[in-house]
């Protein structure tokens, strides 16, 4: 009980904040609808109304919780308008990017804790290619996916999603493999191990700590990747395209529904993540 107060604490706060600003942010229009209509708001008259307006600049929080219901229980998961179906979508190229983003990061990794050529040589590169905005590079990865003739949008997504996520893999694993100290590797040199056997004994054991904290990581910059593909490519299917549609209809009720929906699909992997992480350290008798 006392780990989750201070956590509600913190979400009731922030509900109140949210529902203080909402009066400023969609007064002035709520005050312009009332005038057309030839009625004058008093203050409680004017704060229900920046509380319920069909389409505010900054929707109350009950709006997006009816609306995040609405499109997730209320609605069939087969339907165009439920989040959980174009969640899936987003999930699906999301893990797919993941793990072609991991894939590369363990492999780069690797190649620099044993090559002096390669951290000499990609490091610097893979650090420059995180200084590029992703909203600009994804429609240039669209662009020449299909001019190889990579046709559909989950392959672009997907490339987007481990271009955000191989670099915290990198790093962290870069980090684990180097954290042997160098009298752990002058005993297994003692003891005659080859390099595969420093590499799988000692090495790779040892980088599993910072390689779960990567993942943890990557997996959320993954899904923010997939949900930057599916807006620049017009996409219909996805959360992505869910935040897309409701900018161009004006519907920011459905923006913030599909914001929180992405919101709860990142703290799901993440959580998703932790619970493999305590799993496999306690096998490898890392954690109690």
């Amino acid at each position: 009980m006392r780990s989750v107060l201070p956590v509600l604490t913190v979400i009731a706060a922030l509900l109140a904040l949210w529902y203080i600003a909402v009066v400023p942010m969609n007064a002035a229009r709520a005050v312009e609808q009332a005038a057309r209509s030839d009625v004058t708001l008093g203050t409680a008259d004017l704060i229900r109304a920046t509380m319920d307006m069909e389409r505010p600049r900054l929707p109350s929080p009950h709006q997006v919780f009816a609306e995040l219901w609405d499109s997730t229980v209320e609605k069939k998961v087969t339907s165009k308008r439920s989040l959980v179906f174009h969640g899936w979508i987003t999930l699906g190229a999301t893990l797919w990017g993941f793990a072609l983003g991991v894939s590369l990061g363990i492999a780069l990794a690797v190649g620099i804790v044993y090559s002096r050529v390669m951290e000499m040589s990609v490091m610097p590169w893979a650090v420059i290619s995180q200084t590029i905005p992703i909203v600009a590079l994804a429609p240039m990865i669209i662009v020449l996916s299909s001019s190889v003739g990579i046709e559909g949008r989950g392959v672009p997504k997907a490339i987007i999603s481990a271009y955000l996520c191989f670099f915290p893999v990198l790093v962290g694993m870069v980090k684990g493999l180097r954290s042997p100290d160098q009298m752990q590797l002058d005993l297994l040199k003692t003891y005659g191990a080859s390099g595969a056997a420093v590499f799988w004994k000692l090495r790779l054991p040892s980088s599993v700590p910072y390689l779960f904290t990567s993942l943890k990581i990557g997996i959320a910059a993954a899904l923010v990747g997939t949900i930057v593909g599916e807006l620049p490519t017009g996409a219909i299917r996805g959360l992505g395209a869910r935040i897309l549609i409701g900018d161009q209809f004006g519907n920011p009720i459905m923006i913030w529904s599909a914001l929180f929906a992405a919101a709860i699909l990142a703290g799901a992997l993440v959580t998703l993540m932790s619970l493999l992480q305590s799993v496999t350290l306690k096998r490898m008798g890392m954690a109690r």
